[in-house]
């Protein structure tokens, strides 16, 4: 019997809310039904952070390698080469246009 009292109180401590669920609502704290625009606000929040970073470095150059686009003699060489390397021109058209890019130095 005595077991029979002890499992019954044990039972209804177990079942009883307890102080933290008493509340305005009656013990009743849901989630609002709008609780997801707080974690789709912060995560699209951030994805316009690293989008806006991604811009600002592509727009700056940062991302790009060291091209010679700022020197047309330095870009006109590098494609003379790459002519020469895939064997559009022969040896002696490369090095009678390489002298010519010389000369204009």
């Amino acid at each position: 019997m005595e077991m029979m009292t002890a499992m019954t109180a044990l039972t209804t401590l177990a079942a009883h809310p307890g102080p933290w669920r008493d509340g305005p609502h009656g013990g009743a704290y849901d989630a609002p039904a709008w609780w997801p625009v707080f974690p789709i606000g912060f995560g699209l929040f951030w994805l316009a952070v690293l989008a806006g970073a991604f811009y600002l470095l592509r727009r700056r150059g940062w991302a790009r390698p060291a091209t010679a686009g700022a020197d047309p003699l330095a870009q006109a060489r590098s494609t003379l080469a790459e002519r020469f390397a895939r064997g559009e021109i022969d040896e002696d058209e490369y090095l009678t246009r390489s002298a010519a890019l010389r000369q204009d130095v």
